[in-house]
């Protein structure tokens, strides 16, 4: 099973992008801090992690996100390659809530 849901706030302003394919992929990141239960112990979460989306509806509801903004993502987690070549875990969004 590869499911994953995460609430956060935008870290990076969406960028879009469209395939050979004439695919339509939207790109931003969301930065994510809570505190989780651990056995008996507290710890501090934190991860900054890159959303894909793809098609027009997903462009159409992340268009105007702007730096700040509180979303909660669902998707699964797949391997990228950054510019340089560099592995990259990203969230793929299969829904997009807007939280704010």
């Amino acid at each position: 099973m590869n499911q994953v849901v995460l609430s956060g706030l935008i870290c990076k302003a969406p960028k879009f992008s469209d395939s050979p394919a004439g695919v339509i992929h939207g790109q931003f990141s969301i930065e994510h801090k809570s505190i989780q239960q651990e056995s008996e112990f507290s710890r501090n979460a934190y991860i900054r992690i890159h959303v894909v989306t793809c098609g027009k509806e997903q462009q159409q509801l992340i268009k105007n996100f702007i730096v700040g903004d509180a979303v909660q993502v669902s998707g699964f987690l797949n391997r990228h390659e950054s510019n340089k070549g560099t592995p990259i875990i990203a969230l793929h969004a299969q829904h997009i809530e807007i939280l704010n």
